[in-house]
């Protein structure tokens, strides 16, 4: 369950077209100052981000953080990514596109902070870092670093 001042906060952003470092703080001190409280208010930051071009960086710190929280903290059991959490997160974060960074970015934050996380997270998190990599044309130690903490 979506609560309305969220709902109303995206709908603000998206017809502006982007996040600034105003609403990030407006987000995380007015709409969500415990946190994301439901996946359905997860589901819709990530798609927020698919469907802002614009976002000012403190808005991806925010919610990887608040996604982080939630999926490895907030859900039982505590600090274990079980199939269905994993299932949840892979169809939130993938998109036909591929993952956004910022979505990589959550996977990987999630599968480092739990304890343990199901395979199909960890596979989908290295595969995003994977990408990235490529796309980049960089050194590959995110995927060193992922395989590390799986």
């Amino acid at each position: 369950m979506i609560n309305h001042s969220l709902q109303l906060f995206c709908n603000r952003v998206v017809a502006a077209g982007r996040i600034s470092a105003a609403d990030v703080v407006i987000l995380g001190r007015d709409i969500l100052p415990d946190g994301i409280s439901h996946a359905d208010e997860a589901d819709m930051l990530i798609a927020l981000d698919r469907a802002v071009p614009q976002s000012d960086a403190s808005y991806a710190d925010l919610v990887s953080a608040a996604v982080v929280n939630f999926a490895v903290w907030g859900e039982r059991p505590t600090g274990y990514v079980d199939i269905e959490i994993a299932r949840w997160l892979v169809g939130s974060l993938r998109s036909d596109a591929g993952p956004t960074p910022l979505a990589a970015r959550i996977a990987f934050e999630i599968v480092r902070e739990a304890e343990t996380s199901h395979e199909i997270l960890v596979a989908f998190a290295i595969g995003s870092a994977h990408r990235r990599v490529h796309a980049e044309d960089s050194a590959s130690a995110p995927v060193a670093e992922l395989l590390e903490a799986a």
